[in-house]
């Protein structure tokens, strides 16, 4: 296997702690009790699809919350409750990504959304003084400004194209199993991070 130079690491569940109930539990309290009718963490309805590819805005995922469950919510509680499954980035997680990037290449992919991004970088903003996470990654890509998605393969090949990476000395590492089939045709090594494996336990 070649040397790993290039890590391209995902956001949810490998930097960012998650609890997608938070989330579905936040909905059930606004009236919107078939909340996974609409969502679930591995395959989404076209909406939340065409959220995360920057292909419907927030303000049109707003309206549709509203028109599919037949309540006059404020857009506010929508954000809110959306948001609820972002959690944390552990201090030993961000200092770990410290010393990756003096050993490697390192990028961010993150299928997320517009909504997400903003709450993602004020949680970070608040818990480290910093202005962005992107500081962090060589470049961060994600899925709403990109215009692709994992598991698909575009998003992988637009980031060895646009960074002159070759596959297989990129490591790729996500937590769902899935989004590594577009890294995986590409050649690009992957890691599954399952629980309760965390990013420090890989020995990178």
């Amino acid at each position: 296997m070649p040397e790993v130079k290039n890590l391209i690491l995902d956001l949810g569940g490998v930097l960012l702690n998650l609890d997608y109930k938070k989330t579905k539990q936040a909905f059930a309290e606004l009236g919107i009790a078939d909340f996974d009718a609409h969502y679930t963490q591995f395959k989404g309805s076209p909406l939340f699809d065409e959220l995360e590819t920057g292909k419907v805005s927030p303000a049109a995922f707003y309206d549709a919350m509203r028109a599919g469950s037949g309540l006059a919510l404020a857009d506010a509680e929508i954000e809110k409750a959306w948001n609820a499954m972002l959690l944390d980035f552990p201090a030993e997680r961000l200092a770990l990504l410290e010393a990756l990037r003096q050993r490697y290449r390192l990028f961010l992919l993150s299928n997320t959304n517009a909504i997400h991004y903003e709450a993602f970088q004020r949680t970070y903003r608040e818990a480290t003084g910093r202005v962005s996470l992107d500081d962090l990654f060589e470049k961060a890509y994600y899925s709403h400004l990109m215009g692709a998605r994992k598991p698909d393969v575009e998003p992988f090949r637009m980031i060895l194209e646009e960074q002159g990476l070759i596959a297989g000395e990129t490591l790729f590492v996500d937590d769902t199993l899935p989004n590594l089939a577009g890294a995986h045709n590409l050649g690009i090594q992957t890691v599954h991070l399952q629980p309760p494996m965390k990013l420090e336990d890989l020995g990178l």
